[in-house]
């Protein structure tokens, strides 16, 4: 769903660029109480994912296809603030590096896969976690339905942006129809890989789900339905239990890198050709003939696809997995840099600690 230049007019893209360099702002600040310790290197595997899992069109049926839009995933998995931002760094690597997505489009593109998505994903899921009882099974049911909305919500958004500044005189009616239509086809194609990803990270480790925290019972609470355990008698002397051992991510970074090479650099090949929605409801209503050229389309990478190499396979593995390694490097060293600004340094005298009084003298 990446809108090429042409397609709004340049009030709307000065909108819509306002809108999204605010929201990057706002998010900027926000994911300082998101990103703890271990959170930074997680939500740059975030950021390569959802690169990597755009680029395997799925068939939607009628010759059209569709990908992960990943504002639901990334919301779930990390934050709100921590999604937004990592569907910023993906959508302006895609655009420079790839010709994926318009340069004047770039603040439609973050607007509409990077705020909307995020939103709407956020607030159904949240919307769902005070209704639903706790376990798996619900946090499941949250991420299904908050990322399978969250698709024909971008939709619709789209609409609107072109109803108000659209450069084709073409039926509002039917393009309403026929992008809420098709995405709400991939949007189950969204809802299906966010929940198997949530799904799969709740299994061996809950707790770096952040979204999740509400749904998913602790791991130490009783599960057999009887009352707690009532507390022991009177203890002569309280004794504070000892704090468990926090276990390291790099396990589930390593091998979330694995499967996110995986998907970019073999998988990729085989993903659908069609045109994805939003090029096909374009094409059929007259829309992309107001596309204009990538200011990059003579790119290295344009098309994700190495330059002068022949091997159809060998290109496209290369891209993926240099895209990958270049969402990674960036997302990850943005996330490090945003976390450590959230450092305060402990209190000693030269910080501004109060000093301690002297003792009175008699």
């Amino acid at each position: 769903m990446h809108v090429p230049d042409g397609f709004l007019n340049a009030p709307v893209s000065l909108a819509t660029g306002a809108v999204a360099a605010a929201a990057v702002a706002i998010s900027l600040r926000g994911a300082r109480r998101e990103l703890e310790e271990r959170a930074a290197p997680l939500a740059g595997l975030v950021a390569a994912f959802v690169f990597a899992v755009q680029m395997l069109n799925f068939p939607v049926g009628a010759g059209t296809s569709g990908h992960l839009l990943g504002g639901a995933l990334a919301a779930i998995l990390v934050g709100p603030f921590t999604a937004v931002l990592c569907l910023s760094v993906v959508l302006l690597t895609q655009a420079l590096l790839f010709a994926d997505g318009g340069l004047t489009a770039l603040g439609t593109n973050i607007t509409l896969m990077g705020v909307v998505t995020v939103v709407v994903a956020h607030a159904v899921f949240h919307g769902l976690a005070r209704v639903l009882p706790r376990g798996r099974r619900s946090a499941g049911i949250a991420a299904f339905t908050a990322a399978f909305l969250s698709v024909p919500c971008s939709a619709i958004a789209f609409t609107g942006l072109y109803a108000i500044g659209g450069t084709a005189d073409v039926s509002l009616g039917r393009v309403f129809a026929a992008m809420t239509g098709v995405h709400l086809l991939i949007g189950l194609g969204e809802a299906a890989i966010t929940t198997a990803t949530v799904g799969a990270v709740l299994a061996v480790r809950p707790d770096l789900v952040r979204a999740a925290s509400g749904l998913v019972r602790p791991a130490l609470e009783i599960r057999g339905g009887g009352a707690p355990a009532p507390a022991p008698a009177a203890v002569p002397v309280a004794v504070a239990p000892a704090a468990a051992p926090r276990r390291s991510p790099r396990p589930l970074w390593l091998a979330g890198v694995a499967v996110t090479l995986v998907c970019a650099a073999f998988v990729s090949f085989y993903a659908s050709a069609a045109p994805d929605g939003l090029e096909r409801v374009a094409t059929d209503e007259g829309i992309a003939e107001r596309a204009e050229e990538h200011d990059l389309a003579d790119s290295p990478l344009a098309d994700y696809g190495v330059e002068d190499i022949d091997d159809e396979r060998l290109s496209v593995g290369l891209a993926g997995a240099a895209g990958v390694a270049l969402t990674l490097a960036a997302g990850t060293g943005i996330f490090l840099v945003v976390r450590r600004r959230t450092t305060v340094p402990a209190p000693t005298p030269e910080h501004g600690a109060e000093p301690r009084p002297e003792p009175e003298r008699v």
